[in-house]
């Protein structure tokens, strides 16, 4: 294959690269394929001998890696907020978060009920996520949604509301957290966050507290 191939299939590939990047809601994801995708037209400029477009490139991967490194290794603060099922903000937040939820669960109805445990995740007081589950007899909340921002997607939420803030639930009379996942997606997450699929139910994941 000819040099001149190559060199012009690497810009294409740094241009898809950064093209996806731009498409991604996640900024973690976002600004690891856009480093990527950078880092690859800085070659490509190496490669052709246009230093310019090498520079202003190697620059970006710069950018990305000093946002990357503040963003996973900042001290974070995170706070367990419960709220009322019926409070005007929850339902603000679910209206105006109305289609990304329904990409993931779109068997939640967006209707709280009376009795649902709703609980909100703060993370440097911004509310990044929130669970919604309708309490059982047995000690078994039946999670009806679990969302988190699309800007907070790194599992560090899931990490601290299932893991370091267990006794939280517990206190809340929950012993075994059950939900349904129809979506590849959902079933991706909630494998990452600690549940396990149950054999005797299609689509049932569980976690024991």
């Amino acid at each position: 294959m000819e040099p001149a191939l190559i060199y012009e299939i690497i810009g294409y590939v740094a241009s898809v690269l950064i093209a996806i990047s731009l498409m991604m809601s996640a900024i973690i994801k976002l600004r690891i394929i856009n480093l990527i995708g950078a880092a690859t037209f800085c070659l490509y400029g190496i490669l052709i001998g246009a230093i310019p477009v090498a520079a202003m490139n190697g620059l970006i991967v710069l950018i990305n890696i000093y946002y990357l490194t503040k963003i996973l290794g900042d001290r974070e603060y995170f706070h367990l907020l419960r709220v009322s099922p019926e409070g005007e903000y929850l339902r603000a937040f679910l209206d105006f978060y109305r289609e990304e939820i329904k990409k993931f669960q779109p068997d939640f109805d967006m209707n709280p009920g009376r009795d649902d445990i709703c609980v909100f995740v703060l993370r440097d007081m911004i509310p990044g996520g929130v669970i919604i589950g309708s309490p059982q007899p047995d000690g078994v909340l039946k999670i009806r949604l679990d969302f988190v921002i699309p800007d907070y997607r790194d599992f560090k939420i899931s990490k601290y509301l299932f893991v370091e803030e267990k006794e939280f639930l517990r206190k809340q009379g929950i012993r075994k957290l059950v939900t349904h996942a129809t979506k590849k997606a959902h079933r991706v997450y909630l494998e990452k966050a600690g549940f396990y699929a149950a054999e005797s139910h299609e689509n049932r994941f569980e976690m024991v507290l």
